[in-house]
C-alpha cells in the first residue's frame, strides 16, 4: 500500500534541492576564487537568477575571505610548526656541525649558533621546521630561500655558505652577524633622524643590489635585520623572496605573504595585488617609520584589522608620534609608503640617493617634482577610487532621480507654487527616502568600506544642507528659490570633497556645479532646471564609466 506525500513534504524536499544546488554552486565559485580566475559578481547573479538574493549575501563576503584566509592560512601553517619542531638540546653535534645554542626560530626555520668542525669557524645554522617531518612544500620554500640568499654577494646581506641536509633534515649554513635585531634596538631606545637615515641608506643599497640580481625580499621588516657590533645593517630571512626569473608555483594565489605591519597594499590584497620592486620599497618606509616612532605605520588588534588599515587607511604622520623628527626625513618615509606604488620611489637606489641627500644636507626628490608630474598627481585616481566600480550603476540611477527632482521643483516654482512645504518636503523627505534606497542597494553589492561612509556622510550633510535652505529662506524673508544658487554650491563642495579622496577628474564637477551656481543666479526662473541638467550629467558620466569597468564592457 503507498500513500500520497503531504505538501509539507514535497516542500521539504524542494527546499533540500535548492539547498543543495545553491551549495554546488558556492563550490564552484570558491574554486575559481581559490585558483585566481576573475569573478564579475554582477555576471554571477545573472547567471544564477534564483540564487541572486543569497549570492548577493555571500559572494562579497567569500571575496574578502579569500584576502584574509590566505594570510590566516599561512599564519596557521607557520605557527602550528613551531609545536612540532623537533627540540634539540644544546650543545649537541648534528653531521660537521656542534649546535652551541638556539638563536631564535620563525614559522620555516630554526637558526642555531654552530661551529663548522671541519674549517673551525663559527657559523649560523638554519634547519627547517619541523625536521624530517616537513612537507614537500615547506622542504621547496626552504630550498627556494638558501637558493635566493647563496645568489647574492653583497655586504649587506648575510651570505650564505653551503646547503645540505643533515639527518634528512634540509639545512643551509650562513655567516653569523654578531649584534641585535633593528627590533630589538629600538624596543631599547629610538633612532634619530641622522642615524635612521644612515641604517636606511645601507640597507637601501643592499635591496637594489638584490633587486637587480633578480630577487624581491617580500618580507623585509626590523626583525630581519640585524646591526653588528660596528653598526653596519645586514639583511637575513629570504623565507618569502621571489627571484623574478624562476618560474615556481610556490606561491600560493589568494595567500598574503609577509608580515601585515610592514607589507604593502598590494601584498595585503592577495591576488589582486601586483607585488613587485616598489613593494619593497614601502616596507624600507615602514622599517623607518617604525626606527624613529617606535611603532609600524599600521597596528591593529589582529592580522586582519592590520590588514584592512593597510588597505584602507593613511599612515600617521611620523612627526605627529614624535615631533623631534626631521621633516625631511618624513617627507621621504612618507613617499616611500604612499599606497598607489607609483608614488613611491621608482627603485631603491632612488630612495638611498634621496636618504644620501638628506644626510650631505641637499635638496630631496621627496619634496620636489616636475609640474606636470605633480598635475598628473593631483588629477589622477586615489587607491580608494576602486569603490566607484560599487557605486557606477546606482550613480547612473541617481543622476535620474536627481534631475526628476530638479525638473518637478522648477515646475512647480513657475506655476506660482509658493507653499515652502511642498520644495522641502521633496529635496528633505523625497531625497532622503531616495538616499535610504540607495545605501540599502549599495549594502546589497558586498560590504561597506569605511570610505564609502565618508563619502556617504558628506553627502547626507548635503542633503541637511539643502533641506534647510527652504526654511532659511523664509526666516530671511526671501521669495521661494531666491536663494537656489546655494544648491550649487554645496553639490560643488560635495564633489572636491570626492576629488581630494577618490580622484582628481572630479574637480572637473566640482568646477561645473560652482559655475553652475553663477548661472543659477543669472537666471533664477529656470535655476534648478539648469541644475538638475548639469548635476546629472556630473554623476551618469562617472556612473556609465565606471559600470563599464566593473563589468567589462
Amino acid at each position: 500500500m503507498t500513500t500520497a506525500n503531504s505538501p509539507s513534504d514535497n516542500d521539504s524536499d524542494d527546499s533540500k534541492e535548492y539547498d543543495e544546488n545553491i551549495v554546488n554552486v558556492l563550490e564552484e565559485l570558491q574554486k575559481k576564487i581559490i585558483a585566481g580566475q576573475p569573478i564579475q559578481p554582477e555576471t554571477i547573479y545573472q547567471q544564477f537568477p534564483q540564487f541572486e538574493q543569497e549570492l548577493r549575501e555571500l559572494l562579497p563576503v567569500m571575496l574578502v575571505a579569500d584576502v584574509a584566509g590566505g594570510y590566516f592560512r599561512l599564519v596557521e601553517c607557520e605557527e602550528g610548526t613551531l609545536d612540532t619542531a623537533p627540540a634539540r638540546t644544546t650543545p649537541c653535534r648534528l653531521g660537521d656541525f656542534e649546535l652551541l645554542e638556539e638563536l631564535g626560530r620563525g614559522g620555516m626555520g630554526i637558526v642555531y649558533r654552530a661551529n663548522q668542525q671541519s674549517l673551525n669557524r663559527e657559523v649560523a645554522l638554519k634547519m627547517i621546521l619541523p625536521g624530517r617531518f616537513a612537507s614537500q612544500e615547506q622542504r621547496e620554500r626552504f630550498q627556494y630561500e638558501a637558493e635566493a640568499a647563496a645568489k647574492l654577494d653583497h655586504n649587506g646581506i648575510v651570505p650564505v655558505y653551503e646547503v645540505g641536509e643533515l639527518e634528512d633534515c634540509p639545512y643551509f649554513s650562513m655567516k653569523l652577524i654578531h649584534g641585535q635585531t633593528i627590533k630589538d634596538l629600538v624596543q631599547n631606545e629610538l633612532y634619530s633622524s641622522r642615524d635612521a637615515a644612515e641604517i636606511g641608506l645601507a640597507i637601501s643599497r643592499a635591496v637594489h643590489y638584490s633587486h637587480n640580481q633578480g630577487v624581491l625580499h617580500r618580507d623585509l621588516k626590523p626583525s630581519n635585520l640585524m646591526i653588528d657590533h660596528d653598526g653596519r645593517p645586514h639583511i637575513t630571512d629570504f623565507g618569502l623572496a621571489k627571484q623574478s626569473t624562476s618560474d615556481s608555483g610556490l606561491t600560493q594565489t589568494g595567500v598574503i605573504l609577509g608580515t601585515p605591519s610592514y607589507i604593502a597594499p598590494e601584498q595585503a590584497a592577495g591576488s589582486r595585488g601586483d607585488v613587485g620592486i616598489h613593494s619593497d620599497i614601502y616596507s624600507l618606509g615602514a622599517i623607518l617609520y617604525y626606527m624613529v616612532t617606535g611603532r609600524p605605520p599600521f597596528q591593529a588588534a589582529s592580522a586582519m584589522d592590520t590588514i584592512m588599515l593597510v588597505l584602507e587607511q593613511e599612515p600617521v604622520a611620523p612627526r605627529i608620534i614624535n615631533p623631534a623628527i626631521d621633516r625631511n626625513l618624513e617627507m621621504i618615509i612618507l613617499k616611500c609608503l604612499q599606497k598607489p606604488a607609483d608614488l613611491r620611489y621608482a627603485s631603491a637606489r632612488e630612495l638611498a640617493d634621496d636618504l644620501e641627500a638628506y644626510i650631505n644636507h641637499q635638496p630631496i626628490k621627496a619634496s620636489s617634482g616636475r609640474f606636470s608630474h605633480i598635475i598628473a598627481r593631483w588629477l589622477g585616481e586615489t587607491h580608494h577610487a576602486a569603490v566607484l566600480q560599487n557605486w557606477g550603476l546606482l550613480w547612473m540611477w541617481h543622476s535620474l532621480v536627481l534631475l526628476l527632482a530638479c525638473v518637478l521643483t522648477n515646475v512647480m516654482f513657475l506655476a506660482d507654487i509658493d507653499n515652502r512645504l511642498y520644495y522641502s518636503g521633496m529635496w528633505t523627505f523625497g531625497l532622503g527616502a531616495w538616499a535610504a534606497v540607495f545605501w540599502k542597494l549599495r549594502q546589497k553589492l558586498g560590504p561597506v568600506l569605511f570610505v564609502e561612509r565618508q563619502i556617504a556622510h558628506a553627502w547626507a550633510a548635503s542633503l541637511v544642507a539643502i533641506g534647510l535652505l527652504f526654511p532659511i529662506e523664509y526666516l530671511m524673508g526671501l521669495e521661494v528659490l531666491e536663494a537656489a544658487p546655494v544648491i550649487g554650491l554645496i553639490s560643488g563642495m560635495v564633489f572636491m570633497v570626492k576629488a581630494g579622496i577618490l580622484t582628481g577628474k572630479f574637480y572637473a564637477q566640482a568646477i561645473a556645479l560652482f559655475a553652475t551656481a553663477v548661472g543659477m543666479a543669472i537666471f533664477p526662473k529656470h535655476s534648478l532646471f539648469l541644475f538638475g541638467v548639469v548635476s546629472a550629467i556630473c554623476f551618469f558620466v562617472p556612473g556609465y564609466q565606471y559600470h563599464r569597468q566593473k563589468t567589462g564592457a
